[in-house]
């Protein structure tokens, strides 16, 4: 059956036409829905998209988590009928509702951070068996609240979960344990709990060479458990 993507578009989202036209090269049969809905219509997959939701007034991503759709959202993934990737600002939607845990804060640097990064799968999500540990994308970020942070009491369960999907690694794809673009928490790009994945780099954004990297249409295509075309 043809995956149906359901690509959420809240005030401020500016990377909703490029996730739509990534998942339609891909195959996928790709729509956008607005942010006041109260359903998902009859999508397989949904996505939150990255851009700058609701201008980022209070926190990135605190005011979308309560917008009517997030609702839907949170039902349907409660009855394991739904597969979740937020990106980028995405991931922030899904920190702040509550769905993932932990928070994205203000870059270590105090700058929006614009640059392709290596990013490394960590512990491969059982939901998406494409995955491998030791595979890693070249993929670009785009933020200025992206470092990563959970409370103490709950790192443990992080790691015993296998939560910890993506790292950063340094800008010759190698492995150092010092490289870490934004400050995050043990270099964390993005985490995954059972049909929900957050990262903050962008795979839509990397789907040709000559855009600078077609790993993203790798990494999408696999979340999709699609074989890549």
């Amino acid at each position: 059956m043809k995956p149906k993507v359901a690509v959420i578009r809240f005030p401020g989202s500016n990377c909703d036409r490029d996730t739509v036209q990534a998942f339609q090269s891909l195959g996928a049969e790709t729509t956008i829905l607005a942010y006041d809905r109260e359903d998902l219509e009859d999508a397989t997959h949904v996505v939150l998209p990255g851009g700058f939701s609701y201008g980022d007034y209070l926190r990135a991503g605190a005011l979308a988590a309560h917008a009517p759709i997030m609702q839907a959202l949170v039902d349907a993934i409660s009855r394991g009928a739904i597969e979740v990737l937020g990106i980028c600002n995405g991931f922030q939607i899904l920190c702040e509702r509550g769905i993932l845990p932990g928070a994205l804060f203000a870059n270590v640097s105090g700058q929006f951070r614009c640059s392709w990064e290596w990013v490394e799968v960590l512990t491969p999500p059982a939901r998406w068996p494409g995955f491998r540990r030791g595979m890693r994308f070249r993929l670009p970020i785009a933020h200025a609240d992206g470092a990563y942070r959970i409370g103490h009491s709950d790192r443990e369960a992080l790691w015993a979960q296998g939560s910890v999907f993506l790292r950063y690694v340094d800008p010759d794809g190698q492995e150092t344990g010092e490289y870490n673009p934004n400050g995050s928490w043990e270099a964390i790009a993005g985490i995954s709990e059972g049909p929900v994945m957050g990262l903050m780099p962008h795979p839509e954004r990397a789907m040709q060479p000559w855009l600078g990297s077609k790993d993203g249409r790798l990494f999408l295509s696999l979340w999709l458990q699609e074989v890549p075309q």
